[in-house]
């Protein structure tokens, strides 16, 4: 699937709840099915910067897609960065650097989250993106 059929995957999926509630709970279970980072890798170099919770981000790329593993110490955090993960794990950097997050809009979650948190989540795509970059210069 593309980083575009997903966010439209995502973006339905939230809208089939009704209330912020349901759509936290959703994130909590989506931060729990997060392929989870080796230990390895819960490192100060691995932690965003800009996020009001402890958020562990590696990649690693493989036949030119790259993978995400991540962690949190905050299950709406995790939540997240899961959802961040799912939209670019397993896609080309080029895909990735190019990708629009108007989806995170779309299903609200800027305006539902704290002030902190919500510069976390720009922080985190902040991250993924750059990882892409760095990647795509590899392979140009």
């Amino acid at each position: 699937m593309t980083i575009q059929e997903i966010q439209e995957e995502i973006v339905d999926e939230f809208s089939m709840f009704d209330d912020w509630m349901q759509r936290y709970e959703y994130m909590i279970e989506l931060g729990k099915s997060l392929p989870i980072i080796e230990e390895k890798y819960k490192t100060d170099d691995n932690i965003i910067k800009g996020c009001q919770s402890k958020v562990w981000v590696h990649a690693e790329m493989n036949d030119e897609k790259i993978e995400f593993t991540a962690d949190s110490d905050a299950i709406i955090t995790k939540g997240i960065i899961a959802i961040l993960i799912r939209a670019f794990s397993g896609q080309h950097p080029k895909d990735i650097i190019d990708a629009n997050t108007d989806f995170v809009d779309e299903i609200g979650l800027k305006e539902h989250l704290s002030p902190t948190r919500a510069n976390g989540l720009v922080s985190m795509i902040k991250q993924l993106k750059m990882y892409a970059i760095a990647y795509q210069t590899q392979l140009n």
